[in-house]
């Protein structure tokens, strides 16, 4: 059998502070927490995520700073991913503080540091030499200068027939940007892996609509969409209609931080294994339910 081409991951690398606190966070005053400083990062889990297979080279570009460079690349390396680090020579790494629930869910203070100041000059083609599938992480479409090297990355696989996945990332960052600049900005990817609540920005419907809906409009305009839904499983939409309901796997939940992430991981990996749309969606919801169980985002 041929081994696959290479995975290519454009992202982010970020230093999480994970912090979970099993009562309600006390204004004023102490809240007792377990506290884990973690590699993370939507892209560079993802690409771990992926790796994690061992059935794919698995390449990863991002931009980080000084103080923290080799920590966040021996971790990937150990991870089985081949980095491409950027050291930023101004801005230190990103860091995100992970506020982390009794029920698992999470909530993120962000800030990005040197991960979104990626530019056109970090790109190089040799990048996709051999390679089989672009990823780009939505975190990239929100700054300027990322953003610009994304179209550079995304014009660079079209023009050599590489296929591109793209994850919106953040709901929040979404409304900032505009989910009509987003979607024109990944026009030609094939692939949109959005959660429930970015789906239904994106498609521009209200909340009481039906994530279905949201997700077969989507289709229409980028030809593979699977939407996912945490605990309830994943959509898959293909070119204007549902094409697979796919439950969730069972797990007892720690931390959701980065279940998207390695849901992203795991539905490439399988992808570019042959598995087709409904077979990646399981394998990415195997991978999203043993990323929960465990502190942080990463394998």
């Amino acid at each position: 059998m041929t081994a696959p081409g290479a995975l290519v991951v454009v992202g982010d690398v970020v230093t999480d502070v994970v912090a979970i606190h099993p009562e309600p966070l006390a204004p004023a005053t102490d809240t007792a927490a377990r506290i884990r400083t973690l590699p993370g990062g939507a892209g560079a889990n993802a690409a771990c995520w992926a790796a994690r297979t061992g059935t794919a080279e698995v390449r990863l570009l991002a931009r980080v700073g000084s103080e923290s460079a080799r920590w966040h690349e021996r971790a990937l390396v150990d991870a089985g991913v081949r980095p491409r680090l950027v050291i930023d020579p101004e801005e230190p790494t990103g860091t995100v503080v992970a506020l982390v629930g009794k029920d698992a869910e999470r909530t993120f203070l962000t800030d990005s540091g040197a991960s979104l100041r990626l530019c056109p000059a970090d790109w190089a083609p040799s990048l996709l030499d051999g390679a089989a599938h672009l990823h780009l992480s939505g975190y990239l479409f929100f700054a300027d200068s990322s953003r610009e090297l994304a179209l550079v990355a995304l014009r660079a696989a079209r023009t050599r027939g590489v296929p591109v996945s793209v994850d919106p990332a953040s709901a929040g960052f979404l409304a900032a940007l505009g989910p009509r600049r987003f979607l024109d900005a990944v026009a030609g990817a094939e692939v949109l892996l959005p959660n429930e609540d970015e789906a239904r920005l994106l498609a521009g419907l209200p909340e009481p609509a039906g994530v279905a809906r949201a997700a077969v409009e989507l289709s229409r305009r980028t030809p593979l969409v699977v939407v996912t839904l945490g605990s309830a499983g994943a959509l898959v939409a293909e070119g204007g209609r549902i094409t697979a309901e796919v439950a969730a796997e069972p797990a007892e939940a720690v931390d959701s931080t980065g279940a998207g992430d390695a849901f992203t991981g795991g539905f490439l990996a399988a992808r570019l294994q042959g598995a087709d749309p409904t077979e990646a969606t399981r394998a990415g919801c195997r991978t999203a339910a043993l990323s929960v169980t465990r502190p942080g985002g990463r394998p």
